[in-house]
């Protein structure tokens, strides 16, 4: 579904939710490492393979259309029916129109074209078994020639700024990370080479433990698209040229009488880097150096990460994650400000009803769902999508509805996986920060509720469920002594850890006086463990700066995301733990570069700065209002623009003078 549509345009359409669903098939099945293949572990959502589109016009004269589709099928105008790409003469008088299409391999679609008869938002969809609704379609595909089950990237050429030769091969560096196709070509041709992709110069030159290598392509010289910052090429060993050297030990030397070196001036090496292009809206420039780096490369990595829909990185899963979705949204908003994306995403997480099991498999990532279409209506005020979602919405709440226990807390059935963050967390029994989670997503039922005029009835259940469970939080969970919430209940230890008292304040589960009692006893308490992912970071920083500890917040992101730039890198990391030795530091999952290097997760800077420093909040998404109550006393100077839904908003600062104003 598209927030605008231009008059007098035809649009390819399909049933509503097809295209994401399709496409977020081909990205969760696109991940592939060490030679061997992983579609996603959760439940995949199927396209429909048989829809029926349908609009009926009332015509003062006679007029011709057109329509096209790869799709079987044909075009019912009345009772005559016509095959598809052939002209139609109708009128006049009220005509109705349908196109029954029909496609196995992806998701039927259809342009129509013509003067007065063409495809748009006012045509309806019908999948033989639901009731019509209104087609779906993207602003993207607007010409007869495109294919909607392919996604157009835009590509633009890097080449290596280093060639090095690395004991039989050639390692080439280049400038950043990327998304790219590389092609190479050898000088020779009596020898067929392979590549070797690292997001570290060590992960490269690693045969045996690097995630991607490949051999390019005898007639293109291309390898498979895929995240690469360094590239390794040698010859390849002959004995292992049908799989993967990857698989078969480590091949970092030279093997006399297999191998010969190959030399830096033998190849030519290309990234062709392909990338999804939403305009980047901000501007940041202030007087501290190593904050608009860290913005620098927050923006960097997070345009990475955001293709057809927010995935989670570029090197080894690309899956779409809810909870990764959830927190770029809030990054989206002052960055690029696109809701079309937003909108693919969320679709392609829900999937389509009856809901059986969570969304990846993860019992908070379905609440995340939920809270995500709340923070996607405050950042633009779409109201139609909303209205569109509420449905699955209502159903999802329902299926969560069903794993409550005898308190009214949500708990974890066979095979869900209770995760929060990778931390330990007392996971016996109920699991506090889930209930943080699920009484929010009760109130933002209500919230959305109200705004689409939904039974008063139903939102005065939500809001009731509401506030039963927060008060059988506050009772169950809170420690008087500690001064915190604990863990668990169920298994006695009191166990305090960072996360939920972190939702407590951030969903305002606390009141005031608890909310300093958590700064106190755990923000600030060094024997609570430290959180070690940029995930959970960005709720803690959230959290710090909704109870005002701005500076405390600035100097973290100095510390932290300055701390991964003094090691080299170039995106953001997955995780950072300054106490992990350098040569361990790409170590993650018990796998060696198992870590990701550009994951969206940790380009959260961008929101701390935008939303709480310059102080930009929208306040009414609908009409676009906005308040503006900056922080900028840190700085000494500061220029920046930010995106507040469809208006630029301008900040100046001198050290002295604040000055703002709408961009035109």
């Amino acid at each position: 579904m598209g927030a605008f549509m231009s008059r007098n345009t035809s649009y390819w359409i399909w049933y509503p939710g097809d295209f994401e669903l399709y496409h977020a098939m081909r990205q969760n099945f696109s991940r592939v490492e060490r030679g061997y293949g992983w579609p996603a572990f959760w439940k995949s959502e199927g396209f429909r393979n048989r829809v029926a589109f349908r609009r009926e016009y009332e015509l003062t004269e006679e007029t011709s259309f057109y329509v096209y589709s790869a799709a079987v099928g044909h075009v019912l105008v009345e009772d005559r029916k016509y095959p598809f790409g052939r002209s139609i003469l109708c009128g006049p008088g009220k005509v109705r129109v349908s196109v029954h299409a029909g496609c196995i391999e992806t998701f039927p679609s259809i342009y129509v074209e013509g003067d007065v008869i063409y495809s748009n938002h006012t045509w309806m969809a019908e999948d033989y078994t639901n009731p019509p609704i209104m087609a779906g379609f993207n602003e993207r595909y607007t010409e007869k020639s495109q294919n909607p089950s392919v996604w157009e990237y835009k590509e633009e050429i890097y080449l290596p700024v280093s060639a090095e030769a690395c004991a039989d091969g050639v390692l080439f560096g280049f400038e950043t990370e990327l998304t790219a196709v590389l092609e190479i070509h050898d000088s020779r041709e009596d020898r067929q080479l392979r590549v070797y992709c690292g997001e570290s110069r060590e992960e490269a030159l690693d045969r045996a433990h690097c995630y991607y290598s490949w051999t390019p392509d005898a007639r293109t010289g291309r390898c498979q698209r895929c995240a690469v910052r360094y590239a390794f090429v040698a010859e390849e060993d002959q004995a292992y040229s049908d799989i993967s050297p990857c698989l078969h030990g480590d091949f970092g030397t030279n093997v006399p009488g297999k191998r010969k070196s190959v030399l830096p001036e033998e190849i030519e090496v290309k990234a062709i880097h392909q990338y999804t292009d939403i305009p980047v809206r901000a501007q940041f420039t202030s007087s501290d150096g190593l904050i608009n780096r860290i913005w620098s490369v927050a923006e960097h990595t997070f345009r990475l990460c955001s293709g057809i829909f927010f995935i989670d990185g570029i090197k080894r899963d690309k899956w779409i994650w809810g909870g990764d979705a959830y927190q770029s949204l809030f990054v989206n908003q002052y960055l690029m400000a696109d809701a079309d994306i937003n909108r693919r995403t969320l679709l392609a997480l829900r999937g389509n009803d009856p809901m059986t099991t969570h969304i990846n498999t993860i019992l908070d990532y379905s609440l995340y769902w939920i809270l995500s279409i709340k923070a996607h209506y405050e950042a633009y005020g779409d109201l139609d999508f909303v209205e569109q979602v509420y449905p699955k919405m209502v159903t999802l709440m329902d299926f969560c509805e069903e794993q409550l226990e005898e308190h009214g807390f949500i708990t974890g059935r066979a095979g869900d996986w209770v995760f929060i963050d990778w931390a330990d967390l007392d996971k016996e029994g109920a699991l506090c920060a889930e209930q943080m989670l699920f009484a929010e997503c009760y109130r933002t039922m209500t919230l959305l509720g109200g705004r689409l005029g939904k039974d008063a009835f139903l939102c005065g259940s939500y809001r009731q469920k509401y506030e039963a469970l927060k008060k059988n939080i506050n009772a169950f969970y809170w420690n008087a002594g500690r001064g915190a919430y604990i863990d668990s209940f169920v298994s006695g230890r009191e166990h305090v850890t960072r996360h939920a008292n972190i939702f407590a304040i951030l969903f305002d589960i606390a009141d005031e006086r608890q909310k300093v009692q958590i700064v106190q006893n755990v923000l600030h308490n060094e024997e609570i463990p430290q959180i070690t992912t940029p995930y959970f970071k960005f709720y803690e920083m959230d959290a710090l700066c909704k109870m005002g500890y701005l500076e405390e917040v600035l100097e973290r992101i100095r510390e932290y995301w300055g701390g991964m730039l003094a090691r080299g890198a170039v995106t953001f990391w997955e995780e950072y733990d300054p106490s992990v030795q350098q040569e361990e530091q790409y170590d993650m999952y018990g796998d060696k570069f198992g870590k990701s290097l550009c994951h969206a997760w940790s380009a959260s800077p961008i929101y701390l700065l935008a939303r709480y420093f310059v102080g930009l909040k929208i306040t009414d998404p609908v009409s676009g209002n906005y308040e503006l109550c900056p922080h900028l006393e840190y700085f000494d100077s500061l220029e920046c623009v930010l995106p507040a839904g469809d208006k630029q908003i301008w900040v100046s600062w001198d050290g002295k003078e604040l000055k703002f104003g709408e961009k035109q």
